[in-house]
């Protein structure tokens, strides 16, 4: 008598229930990935706090940042007893005073407004120019991409730093040099010279998915180029724009800070109506001709640059092992 094969009623089960189980979408298991890393999470809350502070900075600050408070400059931080000038803290001024009697917390914390700025517009800037040059590359192909690519070359052979500082120098004095205290320029200048990155590691990706079959099947049923490219193409490279999106950041707070420090960034405000009236790099600059006097004045904002830098290098490193498509079946 032949033997009846009996099916397995738990392994059945199982499989029916993995079957039914909804399956999460790469954005949402990417996120699922990220809020279980613990360095990513608290690089998240930290860059929350810079944000909040930088957009509610005239209501949190507790002085003036312009206020030159007579008889209090080079006070040190609130808890110190007795600092280099044989001043004593004040407890209405927590990190102390600058060389003119201006609050160190309340320049700090408008400081914040230009790092976040310059670290979110420019970057956004050159995500759209590098992925919009990078799709259009890949997807084209032939002499498009040849040429396209050679001019990537010729941008990526200037040396960065050299670039800023010329066009910054150059510039400064006119029209455009003037828009938004200098901010404008600034954000021309990095944006300029940096999407060359973003463009290559785009044109990688197109290049290895336009041969796919779910875009061949696209190109079967008519599909136009540019709704493969935006549609089809785009939004499977997203992985690695996001990861490069969180990496520049920090690249472009740490520039903004070093021409800040050199004189070269934002234009010092004198109008307290102004929304952008300091920088943490003119805030260095300021700090360190005063550290003997005032080390505070040159170490609060150091230490907010660091924090914020740090911040966003975990919350790339995070991104980077949430888009691993390694990590795919991992929860």
């Amino acid at each position: 008598m032949a033997e009846t094969n009996t099916p397995n009623t738990s392994t059945s089960i199982a499989s029916l229930n993995v079957l039914s189980t909804p399956r999460r979408s790469l954005l949402k298991d990417a996120w699922f990935r990220l809020i279980r890393n613990k360095g990513a999470v608290v690089a998240m809350v930290i860059i929350v706090i810079f944000f909040l502070g930088a957009a509610f900075a005239d209501k949190i600050v507790p002085h003036n940042p312009l206020e030159m408070n007579s008889g209090k400059d080079f006070l040190p931080p609130a808890w110190v007893k007795e600092g280099p000038t044989g001043e004593a803290g004040n407890k209405d001024f927590l990190f102390g005073t600058d060389t003119l009697g201006r609050d160190v917390l309340s320049r700090t914390i408008y400081g914040a407004r230009v790092s976040m700025v310059v670290g979110i517009i420019p970057t956004t800037l050159i995500l759209l120019i590098g992925t919009f040059v990078g799709l259009y590359s890949g997807y084209a192909g032939g002499w498009i991409d040849n040429l396209l690519m050679r001019f990537t070359d010729v941008i990526y052979a200037f040396p960065d730093l050299l670039f800023f500082i010329i066009v910054m120098i150059s510039l400064r004095d006119t029209y455009i040099g003037q828009l938004l205290n200098g901010l404008f320029l600034l954000f021309a200048a990095l944006a300029v010279v940096n999407w060359v990155g973003v463009a290559r590691i785009v044109r990688g990706q197109v290049l290895s998915l336009k041969e796919k079959e779910f875009v061949e099947a696209a190109r079967a049923i008519g599909a136009k180029d540019s709704r493969i490219m935006f549609k089809h193409l785009l939004p499977n490279s997203l992985g690695p724009i996001i990861i490069i999106a969180a990496t520049s950041i920090p690249g472009m707070i740490i520039t903004e800070a070093i021409l800040g420090y050199l004189g070269l960034g934002l234009r010092p405000s004198t109008n307290p109506a102004d929304f952008f009236l300091t920088s943490w790099g003119g805030l260095l600059l300021d700090g360190q001709t005063a550290i003997n006097a005032q080390p505070w004045a040159l170490l609060t904002p150091a230490i907010c640059v660091a924090l914020v830098v740090l911040a966003f290098t975990f919350l790339g490193d995070g991104l980077r092992d949430a888009f691993d498509p390694r990590l795919q079946g991992t929860q």
